[in-house]
């Protein structure tokens, strides 16, 4: 019988080696759930992308008084005596919120600004009756004005600077004694603005003091327009057409 050579280290070779490569998982499990995120990720498909700058200034805002928020406390903590000594109405060069800002359709681009508005806290400031009536009559306790005070910081905005259109505003920090706004001012005059699809519409000339009319986010929320069906019948067409019965 002849004898087998044996096989070199060349010749040699492995069979069914080959490693298949897994398809990609999904974000969703077997069971119907949705698998775990990682953190500061999100899955798509098998890849993963990183979210938006936004995304991040959101969160850190939103887990503020938690242990993780302890960093963005204390800057907060060293803002708060710039905003209490400054002026009431201060222009801005940058938004301190980026995401609300953008938001309500702030762009860094001319013929956009921002300005902070501060705004007195608490209630009516009514005089207390030293005769005349009885403690329980007196009516110095739970009378609240007709608008929010955030209006009030868009109007106040508005007057000052007569020539720019308010799109939105948010609130940025508030004490025993003021609350803080910023409102995102719009110039319509400006050829920027006009050339820009997204704002062009502030610049036909029908927008004009909308902050006044109670146009703006904070101002159809005050007038009840964002209420709807059953109950929200006296705020439409507005709430004066209904003899004041819908606040």
């Amino acid at each position: 019988m002849p004898r087998l050579k044996a096989a070199s280290d060349a010749s040699f070779k492995f069979q069914n080696t080959k490693v298949k490569n897994k398809p990609p998982q999904s974000p969703y499990s077997e069971t119907g759930g949705v698998s775990r995120k990682v953190p500061g990720r999100i899955r798509n498909g098998g890849g993963e992308q990183k979210m938006g700058y936004q995304k991040y200034v959101k969160d850190a805002y939103k887990h503020l008084n938690d242990a993780e928020g302890a960093l963005l406390r204390g800057i907060i903590a060293e803002r708060r005596k710039e905003l209490r000594n400054s002026r009431p109405i201060v222009r801005l060069e940058h938004p301190t919120r980026i995401d609300q800002a953008h938001k309500y359709g702030y762009k860094a681009k001319q013929g956009f600004t921002v300005a902070r508005v501060r705004i007195r806290a608490g209630g009516m400031r009514k005089a207390r009756p030293s005769r005349g009536s009885k403690p329980i009559h007196f009516a110095i306790e739970k009378i609240t004005p007709g608008k929010s005070i955030q209006r009030m910081a868009e109007e106040r905005a508005s007057k000052r600077y007569s020539n720019m259109e308010v799109l939105g505003s948010y609130k940025i920090f508030k004490d025993g004694r003021s609350h803080w706004f910023e409102v995102i001012l719009v110039d319509p005059s400006h050829p920027a603005i006009q050339n820009d699809k997204d704002v062009s519409w502030l610049a036909t000339g029908t927008h004009r003091n909308r902050a006044l009319r109670g146009l703006t986010p904070a101002g159809r929320r005050g007038r009840g327009l964002y209420n709807k069906g059953k109950g929200s019948e006296r705020s439409r067409p507005s709430i004066r057409a209904n003899r004041k019965r819908a606040k």
